[in-house]
């Protein structure tokens, strides 16, 4: 690792025709650090990973991945290959195995990079053993997005991108699924996710950037963000509820009141997702 984060964004644009997609963003992701990235249909999501990735050019500014620019990667073939072996992609559709086995496209994937990890691992890591000699058309949904994974992570990558990767699942899946990206992100791996689950972000991620119209309108930790100002606390009790910015002086109040315990006395924080629809105008 260096003192260099392994993602550095600065002032990115992107446009398609007369649309603006991107009008300077500015990201860091920091190695061993997992990054949610949030924000309505069209904000600039998937521009922005594509240009991390390499698979889509800017109009505008600097990017560095792993300390190096895609744009120059792109038209290298060597350092391209490189590169690309130290980052691994989960896209939101995979492409179709279903008459191979588990073992087999996983072997198969790891040809492609020069020290990857062994597949007999990665397929236990992702908690696929007892399916080993599957076929991927027998998996279900939740254990088709875990070979997912595992052809992201058997490169061995410094860096991996996820985007939305338990859209159609069931909450146990889902529960799962968390459980594995925890357990790569308590290894070490430096990850970028896309989601539309707020509740996702604030499992999974150390921090949630927040887009819109193709700029950064948030950038904190999930509990931060989650307490920005302009959000009131609510005080509930038995009979009634107040919001207010200082429930201690509501609960003094409600207690000389009651002579003593107030009945049914709860006092719920602003949560991610006042502040998110707040911040996007409540778009989809």
């Amino acid at each position: 690792m260096t003192n260099s984060p392994a993602v550095r964004v600065r002032g990115l644009h992107k446009r398609y025709g007369r649309r603006v997609a991107l009008a300077g963003v500015d990201l860091d992701v920091a190695y061993g650090e997992v990054v949610a990235l949030l924000g309505p249909n069209g904000a600039g999501k998937t521009s922005t990973v594509e240009i991390l990735e390499g698979h889509r050019s800017r109009d505008g500014g600097e990017v560095t991945v792993l300390g190096v620019d895609p744009a120059r990667v792109r038209r290298s073939g060597r350092a391209a290959r490189d590169w690309r072996s130290r980052i691994g992609i989960v896209l939101q559709e995979a492409t179709d195995l279903g008459e191979l086995t588990v073992g087999e496209v996983v072997r198969h994937f790891a040809h492609y990079f020069p020290t990857p990890r062994d597949p007999v691992e990665v397929i236990e890591v992702v908690g696929l053993t007892e399916r080993t000699r599957s076929r991927v058309r027998a998996l279900s949904g939740g254990q088709r997005r875990r070979l997912d994974v595992a052809l992201g992570l058997v490169g061995d990558p410094s860096l991996l991108f996820l985007d939305e990767p338990t859209t159609g699942f069931d909450p146990a899946a889902r529960r799962a699924f968390w459980d594995l990206i925890r357990t790569l992100a308590d290894a070490g791996t430096t990850i970028v996710l896309t989601t539309h689950y707020l509740d996702e972000a604030e499992q999974l991620a150390d921090r949630v950037v927040v887009l819109t119209d193709g700029r950064v309108v948030a950038d904190d930790p999930p509990a931060v963000l989650a307490q920005r100002a302009g959000h009131q606390v609510v005080v509930r009790w038995a009979g009634g509820e107040r919001r207010t910015d200082d429930p201690a002086a509501v609960i003094a109040e409600l207690t000389r009141r009651h002579g003593g315990p107030v009945p049914g006395l709860t006092v719920t924080g602003p949560g991610l997702e006042d502040v998110y629809l707040d911040l996007i105008g409540g778009r989809p």
